[in-house]
Parts: structure tokens; C-alpha cells; sequence
């Protein structure tokens, strides 16, 4: 057992939360002080984990970095991050920070060299330059923005650099994971000499890797990373709910977990409903209702639930075609009052740390239509039973249960379900879904 397969995650992009400007003034700022305010209600929620960044120096968005030994100056300095880890560590919560290694800006003192001195430059071989063309000179790009130079990590060099830098971030700051960027692209032999390291910096260091598209197994191993984004489960978690097809996210769970052909069977994945990169959940459904029931499942499929900062309200925020700044906005944190969602990602906290199943029980489809499902999530004695549904009315659903129950108690309302031993009947309210602890 390892913190962070039981961990909940509070997703925070600082430049957009703290209110940093936009393009870096290179004026310092303490804004991570406010993140005092924030640690704090991260506690409230009963989450016990903190995925922040991107928090070093950079040109623009965070993505574009200049200097990996250097915070952003726009949220504060080296003694303000400390100090963060420092009371964060004091609620009990985890740190895991962004990972920038597959490109840097323009303004990085090794490309900056290359812009001046061309191929005289000592820096020429850490990126994927083309002199041929005369000026200007062509480079490799992330997804052809000029703006992120794509580093040569294939360079034992660069990965010496880059490798002392994480262990500066260990050593000085005291984090507790890192969140690898377009985890993708970066080199495989890069990956294990960083595994390598921080295994030995930390006891119980996390590495988890953005992945979208392909197969997540390739880069989760025991010499690489430990988990992954999981935007496959992501889709299907809104999706599933607008076209009343709950196939789709049960599905998903077999193709990536079943015991005997899942891809991912024994992983961990990173689990969300948004992030900074994807419209709000509360844009993605049709029906607002929604929002809980799925609440409700992230916290209770396999895998690793976040919450993305601002979400707990049921904020919306739908990216356009030019910018993602309308899913990273400020939040002044003490004038936001709790609502229902707020409440129900408490309880749901609460419940997932009350019931180990939640992190390591074993998964079983118990019931399945189009609009109604239901799967059972046991460790030993413990065993729960979710039911969700996409009905527009109330459902009465008829589940049978392989072994023999004597009790059964709603954990998320006052319903009391119907229990004969090995059947129960289960009243499930209009677009919601709800937990079931049964006791032998």
C-alpha cells in the first residue's frame, strides 16, 4: 500500500488560480502565500493530495519554461515554495508538482546561446536543430508552437541537467511526486534514470505521466512510471451520461481492468472530470444532475480521483479556439461558499478514506442497461454496492447478488434499500447514483 493509489488529488493551475499575469513581468510576487487559504480548504474537503503547477519560471503559461531552478516570479521565490510544501505537509497533504522535460521557451539560457552563436554554440546538440536553411535556422517544436522548443532528451547531457534540477526540487522543496508533461514524447532511457533517482531520493515518490492517446501499460512499469491520466475513462464519464449509454463507461472499466484481459489490470490511474486542458464537467452535461452522479463514480471506480480547483462549486468554463484561459481563472478562495457539489465531494472524501475498497477492493458488474448500472467494489469484509442511473424518473432496480447479505445502509441518503439476502431492491432518484454498504 502506498499513499498515492489511496490518495485523493486537488488540482491547482497556480498562474490562473493566484491571478498571475499573463505574461511574466519578471516582477516578484509573493501570490503563493495565498496558498495558505487554499491548503486550507483543500483540508476542509478531507483531500489529502496536491497536484500543482506549472511553478517555474516561464515566458507565458507555465509550459514555455525558462529557468527549472527558479518559481515563476510572478507567484513568489524559492523560500514562498518551501513554505507551501511546508504547511501542506503539516495538513497532511502530499505534494506533487509539474514536470516540463520535453521542451522548453525561447528564452532558455542553452537555446538563447544557440540564437546567438548558431552552430559555435555549446548548446547546439540539446535540441533537434537544422542549420541547413540558412537564417533563421529551423528547431523542433511541440505540435509546431514556436514557442516550446522541443529538448534532445535523448542527449545524456540534457538528462543530466533536467535530472539535477528534480533532485534540487527533492531536496529543497520536499515534494512528493512530479506530474510528467506530454509524457509521450519523452525518451524511455531518460524515464528510468528518473525513476532511478527519485526512487532512491524518496521513499514513496510518485511519477505520473499525461497520457491521452495509445496504450498507457507501455510507460507504466516498474522501471518507469507509476500511473497516468486516464482520458479514456475521462470521456466516458460525461459522454455516457448525455447519450443515456452506460455501456460506455462500463466498457471502459473492463477493457482497462478486468482481471483477466484488462490492459491496465493491478494499475492505478489518474482519474478526473476536468482539468486545465478540458471544458469544465458542469459545460460537458446536458443534465446538471449529472454533475453528482458522476461525482459519485469518479470516487468509486478503479482509480485515482481529482478534482480540478473551482470545480467543487460546479463552476463552468468551456475553452474556445484561441486561448484555455476561461478553465484557469482566479479564485479568491475565502468569498466562495459551499453548495451541494462542495458538500457531496466531502462526504464522497470521507467515504473513501472510511472504505480501503474504494482504493483496493476488487470491481464487479452486478447490473447493467443502457441507463442503469450498478458494480460492487469488495476487500474482505468490506463491500459496497454503487447503483447509478441516467432514468429521467425514479427506477426500482432488482439486482442480484452472488453472495448472501443481512444488511444493507445507504451511505449518501436516507433510503433504505430492500434486502433478501442475495437480492436487492434498490430505489434510485431521477440522473443520480448512490452507495450501498452490505454487511455479511
Amino acid at each position: 500500500m502506498t499513499w498515492y493509489n489511496e490518495a485523493i488529488f486537488y488540482h491547482i493551475y497556480p498562474l490562473g488560480a493566484l491571478g498571475a499575469p499573463k505574461i511574466n513581468d519578471h516582477i516578484l510576487t509573493h501570490r503563493l502565500k495565498d496558498m495558505d487559504a487554499w491548503l486550507t480548504h483543500i483540508s476542509d474537503l478531507g483531500i489529502d493530495a496536491l497536484y500543482i503547477g506549472p511553478l517555474f519560471e516561464s515566458e507565458t503559461h507555465g509550459y514555455d519554461t525558462i529557468d527549472y531552478g527558479l518559481i515563476d516570479s510572478r507567484l513568489g521565490d524559492i523560500d514562498d515554495m518551501k513554505m507551501m510544501v511546508k504547511k501542506a505537509h503539516e495538513l497532511g497533504i502530499k505534494v506533487v508538482v509539474d514536470g516540463v522535460f520535453n521542451h522548453v521557451g525561447r528564452s532558455f539560457f542553452a537555446f538563447k546561446d544557440v540564437l546567438e552563436k548558431r552552430e559555435a554554440s555549446d548548446y547546439k546538440d540539446w535540441f533537434y536543430i537544422d542549420f541547413s536553411h540558412g537564417e533563421p535556422f529551423t528547431y523542433a517544436t511541440w505540435q509546431g508552437y514556436d514557442a516550446l522548443v522541443k529538448l534532445a532528451l535523448d542527449n545524456v547531457v540534457v538528462q543530466d541537467y533536467l535530472l539535477d534540477k528534480v533532485g534540487y526540487w527533492i531536496d529543497e522543496f520536499d515534494i512528493d511526486g512530479i506530474r510528467l508533461d506530454c509524457a509521450d514524447c519523452l525518451d524511455f532511457d531518460f524515464l528510468r534514470r528518473l525513476r532511478y533517482l527519485t526512487d532512491h531520493k524518496k521513499d514513496d515518490f510518485w511519477l505520473m505521466g499525461e497520457l491521452i492517446h495509445g496504450d498507457y501499460s507501455r510507460f507504466i512499469k516498474n522501471d518507469l512510471i507509476m500511473s497516468s491520466t486516464n482520458y479514456e475513462l475521462h470521456k466516458g464519464l460525461y459522454s455516457a451520461y448525455n447519450d443515456h449509454n452506460l455501456f460506455e463507461i462500463a466498457h471502459t472499466i473492463k477493457r482497462q481492468f478486468d482481471p483477466n484481459y484488462g490492459l491496465y489490470k493491478g494499475m492505478y490511474l489518474y482519474d478526473f472530470v476536468d482539468n486545465h486542458d478540458v471544458d469544465r464537467l458542469a459545460s460537458k452535461v446536458n443534465d446538471k444532475r449529472d454533475i453528482a452522479a458522476i461525482y459519485v463514480l469518479l470516487f468509486t471506480l478503479i482509480g485515482i480521483p481529482s478534482i480540478y480547483y473551482g470545480s467543487e462549486y460546479a463552476l463552468e468554463g468551456k475553452r474556445d479556439a484561441y486561448s484555455d484561459d476561461i478553465l484557469r481563472p482566479y479564485i479568491d478562495i475565502a468569498k466562495m461558499s459551499d453548495n451541494e457539489t462542495t458538500e457531496l465531494i466531502k462526504r464522497l472524501a470521507s467515504i473513501k478514506k472510511e472504505h480501503k475498497a474504494l482504493s483496493y477492493g476488487t470491481y464487479k458488474e452486478v447490473y447493467l442497461t443502457n441507463r442503469a448500472y450498478a458494480y460492487l467494489r469488495t476487500l474482505d469484509d468490506d463491500t459496497l454496492l454503487i447503483v447509478t442511473s441516467c432514468e429521467d424518473d425514479t427506477t426500482y432496480l432488482h439486482i442480484h447478488l452472488d453472495d448472501t447479505y443481512h444488511e444493507a445502509r445507504s451511505l449518501l441518503n436516507d433510503d433504505i434499500p430492500k434486502l433478501d439476502q442475495s437480492e436487492i431492491e434498490v430505489m434510485i432518484a431521477p440522473h443520480s447514483t448512490t452507495i450501498i454498504k452490505l454487511s455479511r
